[in-house]
């Protein structure tokens, strides 16, 4: 059997060889780099949690079911999902990388990582195709955009996901080192087939959660600015601040991950690339933790989330029909749908439907 040991400080998405003996430069990194990283993880748990939890009970319970509100739940739920078990990658990294939670655990927790990964960015792609379509073919989406098809859609992304991080179920491993219990993928029972496995894994992960999704994301809403200077349709410059925000937050918060994963595939042959995978995985892997945070506000949430809240302290100090009255108009408001007459409209007023 051949056996990597994993050195990323989240333990769920690196795993290259670490040296058996550490300067005391390295130590003294990496129990900087532990501190920072528990830091980022625990921020990322709170913001994560609260923001898409506000999301989920927003869009699941408080808005009329529209396909913008599937979109938002769903991603919400994948992004949820993960940073609320943020704390056993926490937990680990607090106590020096010892896995006390079982194999069972260990495998949930990097399959679920890479779960969110798979299910968030290809959201992500569904929603800017979404977007696309309704921009140029406004008739066709009128006529043709469900929440009934926007729930199979969502539907199937889930299923796509399942299948694209269950190989982690079949790598990942726990094993006794240096009287620790570690968690890490097991890539094979020979030094050829663990590079094979690994190389595999990593290109693959590239193609299918970067280059493929980020490709039709940026092409998608590069039509959409297209459309709507060719037109001039909009003289807000809001629609394309949103726009370059959701780009760039894709490309900054998942490339960096995809770079050390490339760069920890040579750290076999060179080991001179320890220190650097030492200093840049951590960060890497917090950019990604962190893009879980990000999509209640690229996604334009912020005012619905006071309009809701409002509601919810409103309805402590009013009589419920009143309530439900005012509730119910202003929750339809914000889950409208986007329409040939409204979406240009909604594009500039920056609201749900817009971005």
């Amino acid at each position: 059997m051949s056996v990597t040991a994993s050195s990323c400080l989240d333990k769920l998405t690196f795993d290259y060889v670490l040296p058996q003996e550490k300067s005391p430069f390295e130590q003294a990194l990496e129990r900087h780099l532990n501190i920072v990283s528990m830091v980022i993880y625990s921020l990322a748990f709170f913001l994560g949690v609260i923001g898409n939890g506000l999301v989920i009970f927003i869009t699941g319970f408080r808005m009329k079911k529209t396909v913008n509100t599937v979109w938002f739940l769903n991603l919400a739920i994948a992004d949820f999902a993960f940073t609320f078990f943020l704390p056993l990658s926490i937990a680990y990294a607090a106590l020096g990388f010892h896995w006390p939670f079982g194999l069972v655990m260990c495998k949930f927790n990097s399959t679920l990582a890479f779960f969110n990964l798979y299910a968030s960015v290809y959201l992500l792609m569904v929603i800017s195709i979404d977007r696309c379509i309704s921009v140029k073919y406004p008739v066709w989406a009128q006529n043709h955009r469900t929440p009934k098809l926007a729930s199979l859609v969502a539907l199937g992304v889930w299923i796509l996901a399942l299948v694209l991080c269950s190989p982690n179920l079949h790598f990942r491993q726990t094993i006794s080192f240096n009287n620790e219990i570690r968690c890490y993928n097991n890539y094979g029972h020979s030094e050829e087939e663990a590079k094979l496995n690994h190389h595999g894994m990593i290109i693959s992960r590239f193609i299918l959660a970067f280059v493929i999704p980020f490709s039709i994301i940026v092409a998608c809403y590069g039509m959409i600015v297209v459309k709507l200077r060719r037109n001039r349709l909009t003289q807000s410059s809001k629609p394309f601040k949103v726009i370059t925000a959701v780009i760039v937050a894709f490309f900054v918060c998942w490339f960096p991950h995809h770079v050390f994963s490339f760069i920890e595939l040579k750290a076999r042959e060179q080991p001179e690339l320890h220190l650097v995978l030492k200093i840049g995985v951590p960060l890497a892997s917090s950019l990604a933790f962190i893009n879980s945070c990000l999509n209640p506000i690229l996604y334009k949430f912020q005012h619905i989330f006071k309009t809701t809240l409002l509601a919810v302290l409103q309805k402590g100090f009013m009589d419920d029909d009143i309530v439900v009255a005012s509730n119910t108009d202003t929750i339809d408001d914000l889950g409208q749908e986007v329409t040939p007459g409204t979406i240009f409209h909604i594009c500039e007023e920056g609201t749900l439907s817009c971005t």
